[in-house]
């Protein structure tokens, strides 16, 4: 489904869902945070993004694998609704915190192109505390499901977590463990949290370790650092914050949008 989706640099617009029913967060306004997805999406097409990821964002504290049944039947409601909204592009689905099978469940039924995993070979010291890669349980119920065709799209060395062990494994090893072992589609590479900047020599790194592969910004892209992450290698990013009103939990601007798809021409 994505086969010449590469072709150009890709910006993948974030849908960070309000607190879903039954999270820690949760305001009881399920409605309401169904119809702010749609805005967003909205926004992300208006603004000429090329592809739409949604996410539990505010359900922190997350649910360290297996999310629980009422998540997985709210995030896949929003999804359909941001499919609506959005019929044309390419979407994703992200269930946080890492919850493989659920992404895929999902995507299976709402038909997406893709999802994000965040811990999918090894291991990661997180603030859900140790978790492990999930790419033999992720490959093997992607073949169950028949759905094949749906990427999978994984961190390395993501975000908001420590990687376990003793520290000598390079970036570049990862990355390779990820594809070669793990069988992942596409990598993504960013800063040490949610907004932060992305290293252009991690980025670097991973490119050249498996050239052909697409790797993804997943941090710290916008205007002033789209053009010298792109040249390091970088396929494309996956962006939220840079592309909202104001803060993280504000509506997505087209405008924003529109003017860093432009950098990336």
């Amino acid at each position: 489904m994505l086969k010449d989706f590469w072709a150009q640099k890709r910006l993948i617009g974030m849908v960070h869902l309000g607190p879903l029913p039954g999270s820690p967060r949760d305001r009881g306004d399920f409605a309401g945070v169904l119809r702010r997805a749609a805005t967003d999406a909205r926004a992300l097409v208006a603004g000429g993004a090329d592809a739409i990821m949604v996410e539990n964002f505010f359900d922190a504290p997350f649910a360290k694998d297996a999310v629980p049944p009422h998540t997985l039947a709210a995030l896949t409601r929003a999804a359909l609704v941001v499919r609506e909204a959005a019929p044309e592009l390419p979407l994703g689905i992200n269930c946080l915190r890492n919850d493989a099978k659920g992404a895929l469940a999902i995507a299976h039924i709402v038909g997406a192109q893709f999802v994000r995993v965040n811990v999918w070979v090894g291991a990661a010291v997180t603030d859900q505390g140790i978790i492990e890669g999930a790419a033999r349980e992720g490959i093997l119920y992607r073949k169950m499901l028949g759905a094949e065709h749906i990427q999978i799209f994984t961190d390395v060395f993501v975000k908001h977590a420590a990687q376990l062990g003793d520290g000598t494994q390079s970036i570049q090893d990862a990355a390779k463990d990820a594809v070669l072992r793990g069988m992942a589609d596409a990598l993504i590479v960013s800063g040490s949290a949610t907004g932060s900047g992305t290293r252009v020599s991690d980025v670097a790194s991973v490119a050249e370790a498996l050239p052909g592969v697409p790797v993804l910004i997943g941090s710290g892209f916008g205007l002033e650092t789209a053009r010298v992450l792109l040249a390091a290698g970088a396929a494309g990013a996956i962006v939220g914050s840079s592309l909202k009103v104001g803060a993280v939990d504000s509506p997505v601007d087209p405008e924003k949008v529109r003017a860093l798809k432009a950098v990336m021409q």
